[in-house]
């Protein structure tokens, strides 16, 4: 049986590329449904090919590496999280996904963009702040070219797709990253907030990329119910002083004899890191507290 990618759904209809390049248009069969489990773009699937005019069929969805819910999109090696000088960074958002990449075991890698609107001073705020947190960052600009060649060489041969606030420009990003006429929205200038322009998940193949353009994640929350305790354990920073707090279930909050903030006061973890890590550690405790209303 034909295994291959699925590469775009529209409605009930999917379209499934092959390692050689075949692409064959598939329906769902409806023990999906009964299992509670519906194709994303990005699975690999054992299929068999419809014939003359009529479409095949999604026989098997094989086991996922990773999966989004919002957008659906599965098997995401590489999640690239972008930001902007302009609209202002939502370093909250850029959190939770660099949370979220852990949680899954996706590589993840930051990208200040629009480089020639700040001289490259978001990037520099990012390599200080997130010095130790395993993302490598990137400083490009679409307009410019700056950076694209070492990106790309970054994203070769892993299954990559974009993250980040509405306007930041993912969809321009992407489409001087593959050489493809992608649709671009303007900023607005009343709000500065982007116009969502990507309306539905597709895998795009250029060269050695394969990347999604999709919309979504610009209102991320992580996905299932997480316990508060297990939270600490992604951010890298902090695992080298496990087990050095004054407390053994320390959460490295504000409780006393913790040794991640006495290394925030020591200059050798980046202050808004804890910072951050304490609001979203209050938006999962909130939901791990209500998991049962």
């Amino acid at each position: 049986m034909p295994e291959g990618i699925l590469i775009r759904g529209i409605g009930s209809f999917y379209t499934t590329r092959t390692d050689d390049g075949g692409e064959f248009v598939l329906r769902a069969k409806k023990k999906f449904r009964r299992l509670g489990l519906t194709p994303m773009v990005g699975d690999r699937v054992r299929f068999t090919p419809g014939t003359g005019e009529e479409e095949g069929w999604v026989e098997e969805i094989l086991p996922r590496r990773s999966a989004f819910v919002r957008p659906p999109v599965a098997n995401v090696e590489c999640l690239l999280i972008v930001l902007s000088p302009e609209p202002a960074p939502d370093w909250l958002l850029a959190e939770r996904l660099l949370v979220e990449c852990r949680r899954q075991e996706i590589d993840s890698v930051l990208v200040a963009s629009k480089s020639d609107l700040d001289g490259g001073a978001l990037a520099e705020t990012m390599r200080r702040d997130y010095a130790a947190a395993e993302a490598p960052v990137f400083s490009v600009s679409a307009r410019t070219g700056e950076g694209l060649e070492a990106l790309r060489e970054a994203m070769a041969g892993r299954l990559c797709c974009l993250a980040g606030q509405s306007g930041v420009g993912k969809s321009t990003l992407l489409s001087a990253l593959t050489g493809l006429d992608l649709e671009s929205g303007e900023l607005s200038q009343k709000i500065a907030r982007g116009k969502n322009t990507t309306r539905k998940a597709e895998l795009l193949f250029a060269g050695d990329l394969r990347v999604f353009d999709t919309a979504g994640f610009s209102l991320l929350a992580l996905s299932g119910r997480m316990e508060p305790e297990t939270l600490r354990l992604y951010y890298p920073e902090f695992i080298e002083y496990e087990g050095q707090c004054r407390f053994d279930e320390c959460l490295h909050d504000r409780e006393p004899g913790c040794a991640v903030t006495a290394a925030v006061l020591e200059g050798r973890i980046a202050p808004v890191r804890q910072e951050r890590y304490r609001q979203i550690l209050a938006e999962v405790r909130e939901a791990w507290n209500a998991r049962f209303d």
